[in-house]
């Protein structure tokens, strides 16, 4: 349950959708002074150092490694997180999505990290702990997200982002986010999800239509056509009370991904409004 060591994947194509929609949605929650509240499922260790991670897989080669900073000025806000990452470290790195959260957040924002790992959770409070701003448990973060909302500011964003190693974590992550909604509607949810069987996303998909929340939106970005072989072959993100203009930010977006980041002739994008 707990092999998944997110440091041999950090900064490959599925992490450029992933932080890149976390972004997005800090950056339009930033623009109204009332302080947001971030909360992180599986936060992971927070940094990556990409020359360690690189030796094993450098899977960032095929995804952050290949964004020309000049043909993606929408992304200034990404890269920022970048360079500040590799300041804080003194080294290339990656930031994970709690690194990602802590660079967005003003002053009067907080956040709530959880990961059940422990030598990553260690790790995660060596690089972040320090910030008042920032409180890490080391705990299931299925069940720590949904004893932390709703927020005092009644204000959020939730990102729910299990490996998926065990089969249930897609029944957790609709359970979890039904839960979570009842107590919280008003907060906006992001959904990560890996493609490895195509079968499985269809049955995600028909299941949150199905759920009777409103205002959901898809992204996803294959960077391979579909296969029945082992390996993920895409990523998306669900977002569920989408900023307004992210629907839009994206359908520019994903097909200049998928231009850069596609591996051949079954690279493909989607952006969908999936529920209305």
């Amino acid at each position: 349950m707990l092999s998944y060591r997110h440091a041999y994947h950090a900064g490959n194509f599925a992490d450029v959708l992933k932080h890149v929609v976390q972004v997005e949605i800090l950056r339009y929650l930033s623009q109204k002074q009332k302080p947001i509240h971030y909360i992180d499922t599986h936060a992971g260790s927070g940094l990556y150092r990409l020359h360690q991670t690189g030796l094993r897989r450098a899977e960032y080669l095929d995804g952050v490694a290949r964004l020309e900073r000049s043909c993606f000025p929408e992304l200034q806000s990404y890269f920022a997180a970048i360079d500040a990452a590799g300041e804080r470290l003194g080294e290339t790195c990656y930031p994970g999505s709690p690194a990602f959260a802590i660079h967005c957040l003003r002053a009067q924002d907080r956040a709530w990290l959880f990961e059940l790992h422990n030598n990553e959770v260690n790790i995660l409070r060596q690089h972040l702990a320090a910030d008042n701003r920032v409180k890490v448990e080391h705990a299931d973060g299925f069940v720590g997200a949904l004893q932390r909302v709703p927020p005092i500011s009644r204000r959020g964003l939730i990102l729910i982002d299990p490996p998926y190693e065990l089969k249930e974590d897609y029944e957790r992550v609709l359970v979890t986010l039904q839960k979570m909604h009842k107590r919280f509607a008003t907060g906006v949810y992001a959904i990560w999800y890996p493609v490895v069987d195509r079968s499985r996303i269809v049955l995600l998909e028909r299941r949150l239509q199905a759920c009777g929340l409103g205002n959901i939106q898809l992204f996803e970005l294959s960077v391979t056509a579909d296969t029945a072989a082992r390996g993920m072959t895409g990523a998306g993100m669900v977002v569920v009370n989408p900023p307004w203009a992210l629907f839009d930010y994206m359908q520019v977006l994903l097909p200049k991904l998928k231009q850069v980041l596609g591996q051949g002739v079954g690279a493909d994008y989607r952006c969908l409004q999936l529920v209305d």
